[in-house]
């Protein structure tokens, strides 16, 4: 890796450029930490808990369920399931029977839950016995190829006099009337089936997940990962991280078999939640707290800040809007923070502000890092020590990645250090492409240096020492009478400002320039602001091209289930407007 950007004083001592020993079947993680920690606890819900050797049993039994339902190698099978303690052993249960798990956004309404499903050619899924998701899946299926159907209830993760309580009171949720041939989880776990026989698994060709796409750049798409692809990457983590274990230790790899717990604050359907938090808490043998509904508490996310002062977490891996949830409860000060470790961010940029508030609050450290779903997904990270992260970038390519920046037209020319271009990735983390769609896949890869890269559609460039700094998407660029606008840098100035919770830059139609930007802000609770006093606070701070021509406050912004805001609903916005 001679001549890289990245090989700078500031890489992190020890941490090694290549990687091996990835090309294993994804589902040995947690074969292998039931074997090396049986009676360490994996899943803790509601204070229920479940042992590696005893999810292990049930991912067993999940598999041998799916075999006896004709379920074959590379048969695709649905996950309709928010974060319970069913997911980690219906998404190994998936793999060891040769399955592909199919990912699926819980709060999909049926009509997009109905495109997945037909998209993918599932066969099985697995939803939650809930009035609102069971009947989901009831009509997402018409006119698939689903033939199984498991409805998961809660009832039997919970402790013993929870579980009686909540029956006794009708406090367990329940879809109600099921439909005859539909099979309870509960009932898959009472009999006696085991896993098949080994399935014979390519860990380099045959895909372990589809996961798919948030739409943002059109209809979703599958990102067809094989089990190399996220064992590569759970590696590549593994080797990166080197942190303070306990206060006053030195850095070192983030340490094994139940010493930490992780907070599982983001969704596992989203590649960022399921490989950084769920399959990372497994591949090291370490807790995992299932947290299925983050907003839950009054005030929203409080029993997010409950579940970290309880089961003491310590690592939490979050996108920007839950560390400004974090840092903004109006309740933050009474709960107990300080077990909390190492904190990574990703799925959004991370404005600075937020980054130095959120440390300042909590004592805890925090480092970005950034990958995309197609990347299984990580491709850079800060170091996790503070000496050496740089605020504001997304640090150096992890472990057995190579980047380069391309020009933005063709994505064929490498363009010197320093100059903004199309960010293209190398890696074992790479997919094999967009599942179904070969014209698709052909126009995101190219051939350099008779390496396959794959183009990310974000722009950026390598600053002098060697960190990755994003600019923007490359479709979210504003022209501005022939001046690029990058959105993220006027939020970042935004993000300075102390009423500001939330800041979004989208371009609208502009007479004059073509384009003009336009900030949306959701204020912090309790203040109050004008646009005046915005437009002003903008004029010292930004060329006069990029500031913004008009400011609309919302209560609240639109994201994503993982907390990214969603510039593209503000921009349809504008588009209806305009048409109107």
């Amino acid at each position: 890796m001679a001549n890289k950007p990245w090989e700078s004083p500031k890489w992190p001592a020890d941490v090694p450029h290549e990687i091996s020993g990835y090309e294993k079947p994804l589902y040995s993680v947690l074969d292998d930490s039931a074997r090396d920690y049986p009676n360490q606890v994996f899943t803790i819900f509601n204070d229920a808990t479940r042992t590696y050797a005893q999810v292990k049993q049930a991912a067993d039994k999940v598999a041998g369920f799916l075999a006896s339902r004709g379920i074959r190698k590379g048969d695709r099978v649905a996950i309709f399931l928010p974060n319970l303690p069913h997911f980690p052993i219906v998404f190994f249960g998936i793999l060891k029977a040769g399955g592909v798990c199919v990912t699926c956004n819980p709060l999909y309404t049926a009509h997009e839950l109905n495109f997945q499903l037909n998209d993918a050619g599932a066969k099985a899924v697995f939803c939650m016995d809930h009035p609102a998701f069971y009947p989901t899946t009831l009509e997402a299926i018409k006119g698939t190829q689903v033939e199984t159907v498991v409805i998961c209830n809660v009832k039997s993760f919970l402790p013993p006099i929870k579980g009686f309580l909540g029956g006794l009171l009708g406090k367990i949720p329940k879809a109600g009337k099921h439909e005859p041939g539909h099979v309870f989880f509960d009932d898959i776990m009472k009999s006696a089936q085991h896993a098949p026989g080994p399935v014979d698994i390519e860990p380099l060709e045959d895909l372990a997940v589809l996961i798919y796409t948030g739409g943002t750049t059109g209809v979703p798409k599958g990102a067809a990962l094989t089990h190399a692809n996220i064992a590569s990457n759970l590696t590549m983590l593994d080797e990166w991280t080197r942190i303070q274990n306990e206060p006053g230790a030195p850095l070192e790899k983030a340490r094994r078999g139940g010493f930490h717990c992780y907070l599982g604050v983001l969704p596992w359907y989203h590649s960022f939640g399921l490989t950084v938090c769920m399959l990372a808490a497994c591949s090291s043998g370490n807790r995992l707290v299932c947290i299925p509904d983050p907003r839950a508490g009054n005030p929203p996310f409080t029993e997010v800040l409950k579940a970290v002062q309880h089961y003491k977490a310590t690592v939490v891996p979050a996108v920007p809007t839950i560390f400004v949830a974090f840092t903004n409860h109006p309740l933050l000060d009474k709960f107990d923070l300080t077990s909390i470790v190492a904190c990574a961010s990703g799925g959004a940029p991370m404005p600075v502000e937020v980054a130095k508030r959120f440390e300042a609050k909590t004592g805890a450290v925090i480092f970005e890092g950034y990958g995309l779903s197609e990347t299984s997904p990580i491709v850079t990270t800060n170091p996790t020590e503070k000496d050496n992260r740089k605020f504001g970038s997304v640090g150096f390519p992890i472990c057995g990645t190579d980047i380069k920046i391309v020009d933005i037209d063709t994505g064929m020319t490498e363009l010197p250090p320093g100059e903004d271009g199309e960010i293209a990735i190398f890696g074992p983390q790479v997919m094999k492409g967009y599942w179904n769609k070969p014209e698709e896949t052909a126009n995101v890869f190219r051939l350099l240096d008779g390496k396959r890269y794959f183009l990310t559609g974000d722009v950026g460039h390598f600053d002098e020492d060697g960190f990755l700094l994003i600019t923007d998407r490359k479709k979210d660029l504003i022209l501005v009478g022939g001046f690029n606008v990058y959105p993220r840098d006027v939020e970042e100035i935004l993000y300075t400002h102390p009423k500001v919770a939330l800041a979004a830059v989208v371009g609208v139609p502009d007479p004059k320039s073509g384009e003009a930007p336009k900030a949306y802000i959701q204020l912090k609770p309790g203040e109050q602001a004008t646009e005046e006093e915005f437009l002003e606070f903008c004029k010292d701070k930004m060329a006069g091209y990029k500031r913004p021509r008009s400011i609309e406050f919302r209560e609240t912004l639109p994201t994503s289930v993982i907390g990214k805001v969603l510039r593209r609903v503000l921009k349809d916005e504008e588009r209806a407007k305009s048409k109107g």
